[in-house]
């Protein structure tokens, strides 16, 4: 596929600037449109060739299309990233110093906890210990749900985890700040916070759950594709793409 950047690469881009994020059908679909509209070769199978064209122009400007997944739901997702802000600084202009202090804190426990969450109480409780101007517990609260509706964090009955912007966007910063504690996934080699680990103390390899449920299906007896230990945990079921759940 050409590498030339043309109209139905820009206006692709156009809509990824406009949206920050879409899901997998949701490029494919404006890949399509992209392509149709500007008369232009449409090969379904090449999305990821035609987003490298696009990446491929944005490097002097220190922009990328990264493509991550759900931890969740193992769907997968394409943002638009500035590469030349990696770090919790992008987000200045948005949040005081007090609230991305506290972000950070919520990343810390998020990343050091073992099923990839923090609760509520565990980052209420953080706020006492902050170094720039402390937050009441009311506001500490109304900053939580600010971040899950800006997208940073997601939260369900208490728990809050990094939502699929956060990881694709932080990805180099997480790597970076958390290199001795972050792991990544075994299959699918993206870092991993919400996962099943491997209980065998010599090897503890983390595994997405929806991963998990991809790599296990139809197998009798579960065993670690690293060690070949058997696998203890639940296995969960394989989530049907959203588009095909509403029917």
């Amino acid at each position: 596929m050409s590498r030339q950047m043309g109209d139905s690469h820009r206006r692709f881009l156009q809509t990824m600037m406009a949206n920050g994020m879409v899901d997998e059908q949701g490029a494919k679909r404006v890949y399509q449109y992209c392509c149709e509209i500007h008369n232009t070769q449409h090969a379904p199978d090449k999305l990821d060739d035609f987003i490298e064209t696009i990446n491929s122009k944005l490097q002097p400007m220190f922009m990328n299309i990264r493509k991550g997944m759900s931890e969740e739901s193992g769907d997968q997702f394409y943002a638009l990233v500035n590469m030349a802000e990696t770090h919790v600084t992008r987000m200045t202009s948005d949040y005081a110093d007090n609230e991305l202090e506290l972000f950070r804190k919520t990343l810390d426990l998020i990343v050091y906890s073992e099923k990839g969450n923090a609760s509520s109480t565990d980052i209420l409780n953080s706020a006492d210990t902050m170094t720039t101007k402390k937050l009441k517990k009311s506001e500490t609260q109304q900053l939580l749900n600010r971040l899950v509706h800006d997208n940073w964090l997601n939260e369900k009955r208490g728990e809050y985890t990094l939502s699929t912007r956060c990881i694709i966007e932080m990805e180099p910063y997480i790597r970076t700040m958390y290199q001795d504690q972050v792991k990544v996934c075994h299959i699918c080699r993206n870092i991993a916070f919400q996962c099943q680990i491997c209980e065998n103390p010599t090897c503890g390899i983390k595994i997405h759950n929806p991963c998990v449920a991809r790599y296990y299906k139809g197998k009798a007896e579960p065993r670690c594709p690293a060690c070949e230990d058997f696998w203890p945990h639940e296995i969960p079921e394989v989530r049907r793409p959203r588009s095909q759940s509403r029917k």
